[in-house]
């Protein structure tokens, strides 16, 4: 849709021609007269590149400082702090850059499917690639709303084409993502990815939600055909995205929801998917999306055919597809649901350490939420060599606002209240860790996941782990018994048992950093290691 004229006038923007709102082919025909990189790939899809930068900079992010917060805000090295002043120096320097544009895109959508939580965003570039991305991301608006939008909750200024510099107080390279509460703005400078603006709005919302009472979730959520709900919790290469796309289940949203006293809801209107090694047998709902509308971000393609190569990594291994959700065939419109039956924390342990299915109560539920445990292995990054235990507060920390406790509380309270069960599920190494034993079979893992979902596994006979103290089912259809307790597969007991004490210390090391803020209820559910 066109959303007509607009003025810019009350942000100093003073430019000849808003694009306001367009639809995907005036976008398209946007892109493809003013980016010269922009083509169409053989699918339909607008093919577009973010230069310089093809993944987020969050040693470049800030939070403008301001009374009003400074007792919300877990500050330190992924919040950090910056003053209000150099906040208008570099708005500033984003406006004068925006003024010299013969033409700006605006797209004001809605975050948050649920109208009682929904926030109104704006969002203003000089890039079409930037305005059709957003117009996938976020919640569309109906003509009547688009008449009726008024005034955003919260603007952001993208005037990621123009440096930073990098000689302004608290800038450390000439990129610069910056917060402001008080304001309610947010500017980018430097950098042309994408994602940079999606986890803008995502990290706005893991400010206001919690302050509402509402539990803010980086997680992806399906429902079954008896309207029962699951939440999917994971670092990347645990297979979030993978099991919870169920042929037999709907799914609601791909990676952002929040949980209110009415059930959950999904923070976007579109999905961000990775596309490395994409193809239509592992994962039919993604490719089958990448049509016309869909913005395919730094993907290599042929020059005569415009056939992707999702196998390729010229530019960068994170290649991604942003489009609408309604482009995934099972999507739930609108996306929302119920309270969860199931939660499902998915971690890839390459120790081999962790069993393939655990029961967690909800102590063990906040702790392992704060925790956000995986592992890297050997060729996943430079310079990792073995495998690298990982953790990320409450499966994303790099956009909580809040200490991760308060995110943990919202959880343990909603958990309770709604009699969910909590599961911690290994997507990685059995018999051994990385190098020596094997990858747990994707069919076992799909078998744990049916039985969790259709009740099965609740009726599993159980045994406790005496070092995690959690309970882990020996029994699932389909999967051989001996895979169920780790310590079988290892053909070395001795050498299982020094494993998994290590995992544990590093568990108790890690979870150090969270000691102040954090109840006793939650540090007592950690790894008993004396």
């Amino acid at each position: 849709m066109n959303g007509g004229l607009i003025s810019l006038e009350q942000y100093g923007i003073i430019v000849e021609k808003v694009i306001r709102n367009a639809t995907a082919p005036k976008l398209y025909e946007e892109a493809l007269t003013h980016e010269p990189d922009a083509a169409i790939s053989s699918d339909g899809a607008l093919i577009v590149s973010s230069y310089e930068k093809t993944g987020r900079s969050p040693k470049d992010k800030r939070i403008v400082e301001h009374p009003s917060i400074e007792k919300d805000v877990w500050w330190g090295n992924i919040n950090i702090g910056m003053d209000a002043d150099t906040f208008m120096i570099t708005r500033g320097r984003a406006i004068d850059y925006l003024n010299t544009q013969s033409r700006i895109y605006v797209v004001d959508g809605f975050a948050g499917w649920d109208a009682n939580y929904q926030i109104k965003v704006r969002i203003i570039t000089t890039r079409p690639y930037h305005a059709l991305f957003m117009h996938n991301m976020l919640i569309r608006p109906s003509n009547e709303q688009l008449d009726n939008f008024g005034e955003p909750d919260y603007v952001i200024f993208n005037a990621g084409q123009y440096p930073a510099d990098p000689l302004t107080k608290h800038m450390t390279s000439k990129t610069s993502v910056e917060l402001n509460f008080d304001r309610k703005e947010f500017v980018i400078l430097g950098t042309e990815y994408a994602g940079e603006m999606k986890k803008g709005v995502f990290t706005i919302m893991n400010y206001i939600m919690p302050k509402q009472g509402i539990l803010s979730m980086h997680s992806s959520a399906n429902v079954g055909k008896n309207n029962d709900v699951a939440l999917f919790f994971g670092l990347s290469g645990t297979g979030k995205t993978t099991l919870s796309a169920d042929p037999k289940r709907q799914l609601i949203g791909d990676d952002e929801h929040c949980w209110s006293d009415d059930g959950i809801f999904n923070i976007e209107g579109g999905c961000y998917a990775k596309c490395i090694n994409l193809s239509e047998e592992k994962e039919p709902d993604i490719y089958k999306a990448i049509k016309f509308g869909t913005v395919l971000e730094n993907v290599d393609y042929d020059e005569e055919t415009h056939v992707v190569d999702y196998d390729g990594t010229s530019l960068t291994e994170n290649t991604r597809a942003s489009y609408p959700i309604e482009y995934i065939q099972n999507a739930k419109i609108p996306c929302v649901g119920g309270h969860p039956q199931n939660i499902i924390f998915l971690t890839c342990d390459a120790f081999g350490v962790l069993p393939p299915v655990s029961k967690l109560n909800s102590s063990q539920a906040m702790y392992h939420f704060i925790s956000g445990y995986t592992a890297k292995v050997a060729g996943t990054e430079v310079g990792v060599t073995e495998p690298e235990a990982t953790f990320s507060a409450c499966f994303g920390a790099a956009f909580m606002v809040w200490h991760p406790s308060k995110y943990a509380e919202l959880l343990a309270e909603r958990i309770e209240q709604n009699g969910t069960s909590v599961w911690l599920v290994n997507t990685g190494w059995s018999g051994g860790g990385y190098g020596e034993g094997e990858r747990m079979p994707l069919k076992y893992t799909r078998s744990i996941i049916d039985s969790i979902l259709d009740g099965t596994m609740n009726n599993a006979p159980v045994v406790k782990n005496k070092l995690f103290g959690f309970d882990v089912p020996t029994e699932c259809p389909d999967v051989p018994v001996e895979i169920m307790l780790p310590r079988n597969t290892w053909s070395d007991g001795d050498a299982y048992d020094e494993a998994e004490r290590n995992l544990a210390i590093m568990f108790r090391d890690n979870f150090k950093q969270f000691e102040e803020g954090s109840s006793k209820e939650i540090l007592e559910a950690g790894p008993n290691i004396s």
